[in-house]
């Protein structure tokens, strides 16, 4: 029973609880009631009306029911003579409730798909919806939204459908105990063997039967998961089977070839077998369709290989991503590649894998990929070296109960991402207040993972046999095991997102805040609340929470839509129509490289379940020395960083170099051509390359793609090149003089 006196308002609710209308038990927070209040345009005098007549008649009860709260707040505005309010609350309610509604219709979200709806087609861009395996998936979707909706706890239900929070991948999970991201265990598939189907497999002979059950692993993996797959070390990885394809060819070479040239004969032979092996390896990912209707989003890591067989399959992988598809020779969008710089192997001229560090930028300056992982820089971020998940989702270190390290065969089990700027925004200006909001979305974001991780446990092996009982997951299950093995003990990774850092720090500092010390204090106070929280589910549960910077490929737009309905448009907020990636700069503004990553930097040791920096730059074709500037200054700051540079392609005319922004895509600016059968255009959609002439991007996409500026000037390119030759004639004279 409350007894305080209604001059506090409504802070003299909050010791009740709210009992929501799904069960759950919620603390109360005022500043709910306001928004509702001041949405419905009420002056101060009746705001104090109201909130003084709430109080009252919440005096003599031990709980608030959000069921009863609506009724009687109509009623006190009824009471109040605020009738007009009284009906727009009402029909607020009304509207809220249809929308609920149609969310969990399981035919309106079809016939969307069928009306070719944008939000729906064109929300995943590695998915082109003109073909029917995917317009398949996409149907399937469709159901599984709706009727998981309705299988989510109701207050995770009807946060993520406000936008307060985003459930990944709901045309999945929760209807199918699925997983999210892995790094595939081929080293053990291929040493143990494996079955697929009807088919027992057996250790490759080769390294062109090595690549093909590569292509074969990675589509049924694809198919069993809802995320994207890796192969780490890949060059280390294959290079035991291109020596079985060496001792073949000098056994070859004995009976044919004179005594002095065997070796090389058959180091010749094996180096084109490795070429071919690598080649039909990038053709049979990008012509497979996972079971989802999509290329299976695949990523190739490599660089730490040291003998000639894995400095050949380095640069296999190279030579032909620079090669390019098909007769036009198109940039390939996966594999994604990542190439692994480290310190005394390849970083510097003297180091013994320069040379194929030069043909990495090379590669970089003409097809964006390789993306960089640098060595000591992911040990000391996740603690231990490995490459990513997918597209950012990092493991961190671990060891099996025989203290043996483990990274592949792990896995992320799914994201929920909060929604910073609405956080912000609620608040407005309000620090103390905006805290107390991020926990109640804690809260949420909580209930929504240990969901997802009870969900998931339901599996049984007999539903993923390749990932639980044939070696992908690493350990092999019996048929009716327990799939929680392999996620328990902090095996695998649940993952918090969170998007928008730039918004957030604008609403409380305005626009320009990136050299501001107070707002990048507060920037990083954030993310590491949101680490500690990840810390302190990860203890009292035993599975290992982990702190990711949400990519946000369509939620850069359905977060902002959501936020334009709920506060309307902000400059430099919500007016841009999308949100910013994670915690990186306005990509509006031009900082050079340096400035851009410094600023970035601070925020990956907290955030070491997933992160990516990357650089706008123009063409650098002729200009590689540029890039390995930053490349080599970068080494000590950031851990993974990626390169956006201009590679589109006209076929018609010939250019080549950055096609122009539009409202109807991309189109050459010297002929105006924007057919995508003519052309060739790739930007970084977030942490992977995509086509947005082949397959459209969601509004907010395109409008943040369209809005990049260049980190790197011209004159900036000359300078760099010109530091660049400068360091190389000075180690040049070093060496000369006996130093180092």
């Amino acid at each position: 029973m409350l007894t305080t006196n209604t001059t506090e308002l409504l802070d003299v609710l909050r010791p009740l609880p709210v009992i929501k209308r799904g069960g759950t038990q919620t603390k109360f927070h005022p500043y709910k009631l306001n928004f509702v209040l001041d949405q419905l345009a009420l002056d101060d005098a009746e705001q104090t009306a109201v909130k003084r007549a709430l109080v009252s008649h919440y005096q003599q009860t031990a709980v608030i029911e959000t069921r009863e709260l609506r009724p009687a707040l109509i009623q006190i505005l009824t009471d109040l003579d605020l009738t007009d309010a009284a009906k727009a609350y009402q029909d607020y309610f009304i509207a809220e409730q249809e929308r609920f509604s149609s969310a969990t219709n399981v035919r309106e979200r079809i016939e969307k798909l069928f009306n070719r709806d944008a939000s729906v087609v064109h929300e995943n861009a590695n998915k082109d919806s003109n073909v029917f395996n995917t317009q398949r998936d996409l149907e399937a979707g469709a159901a599984s939204r709706a009727i998981g909706l309705k299988m989510l706890p109701d207050l995770v239900a009807k946060a993520h459908l406000r936008g307060d929070i985003h459930w990944h991948d709901l045309d999945y999970s929760p209807v199918t105990p699925e997983t999210n991201c892995c790094l595939i265990d081929f080293d053990g598939m291929f040493k143990n063997g494996y079955k697929i189907g009807n088919a027992e497999v057996a250790s490759p002979r080769s390294i062109q039967t090595a690549t093909a059950q590569m292509a074969q692993i990675i589509a049924n993996v694809a198919s069993l998961q809802y995320g994207g797959c890796s192969a780490n070390r890949v060059d280390q990885l294959l290079a035991p089977y291109a020596e079985i394809n060496y001792q073949k060819h000098l056994a070859d070479a004995e009976k044919w070839v004179a005594a002095d040239q065997r070796k090389a004969y058959a180091k010749t032979k094996t180096k084109k077998d490795i070429y071919d092996a690598m080649q039909a390896l990038e053709y049979e990912i990008n012509t497979l369709y996972s079971s989802q209707g999509q290329t299976p989003f695949t990523t190739v890591n490599f660089g730490l290989g040291t003998s000639w067989i894995e400095r050949e399959i380095q640069r296999a992988i190279l030579q032909i991503r620079i090669k390019g598809l098909g007769k036009e020779r198109r940039t390939a969008i996966f594999p994604k590649l990542i190439f692994t710089i480290k310190r005394g192997l390849n970083l510097a001229p003297d180091d013994p894998n320069y040379d194929i560090k030069e043909l990495a930028i090379e590669c970089s300056t003409k097809r964006m990929y390789p993306d960089l992982l640098m060595y000591d820089k992911i040990k000391a971020l996740t603690g231990s070296f490995k490459t990513p998940m997918g597209c950012r989702s990092f493991l961190q270190g671990w060891r099996d109960e025989n203290g043996v390290e483990v990274n592949s065969g792990r896995m992320n089990l799914g994201v929920v991402t909060v929604n910073l700027p609405r956080i912000a925004l609620s608040a407005h200006g309000d620090r103390k207040l905006f805290w107390e909001i991020f926990e109640e979305r804690m809260t949420t974001c909580h209930q929504a993972l240990a969901y997802r991780i009870e969900r998931t446990k339901e599996a049984q092996p007999e539903n993923a046999p390749l990932l639980y009982m044939y070696g992908a997951f690493g350990k092999r299950l019996p048929a009716g095991g327990n799939v929680d093995e392999l996620f328990k003990n902090q095996r695998a990774t649940i993952s918090l997102g969170y998007i928008g850092i730039y918004e957030v720090c604008t609403t409380f500092f305005g626009p320009n805040w990136e050299h501001n010390a107070e707002a990048l204090d507060f920037a990083e106070t954030v993310v590491k609340a949101l680490r500690d929280k990840c810390a302190k589910w990860a203890e009292e549960s035993g599975y290992h929470y982990s702190l990711y910077s949400t990519p946000a490929e369509s939620l850069t737009d359905t977060f902002c839509r959501d936020d334009i309905q709920k506060f309307g448009r902000i400059a430099d907020i919500t007016d841009k129509e999308y949100y910013t990636n994670s915690f990186h700069f306005d990509v509006r503004k031009h900082p050079s490289p340096f400035e851009k990553l410094t600023m970035e930097e601070r925020f990956p040791q907290y955030a070491s379940g997933g992160f990516i920096h990357y650089c706008e730059y123009p063409n650098l074709t002729q200009n590689p020395k540029a890039l390995e500037a930053v490349w080599d200054w970068a080494y000590d700051h950031v851990g993974y960083l990626g390169t956006n540079t201009a590679i589109d392609q006209c076929f018609k005319c010939g250019f080549k170099g950055e096609f122009k922004a539009t409202a109807r895509g991309f189109v050459c600016p010297q002929c105006g051509n924007h057919d995508p059968k003519y052309c060739d255009v790739v930007k970084r959609t977030c942490g992977y390359l995509g086509n947005p002439q082949q397959r459209p991007m969601v509004h907010g996409r395109h409008v943040e793609i369209a809005s990049r500026q260049k980190n790197m000037s011209p004159e900036m390119i000359r300078n760099a090149a010109r530091y660049e030759r400068t360091k190389q004639s000075d180690a040049q004279r070093m060496a000369g003089r006996g130093l180092k």
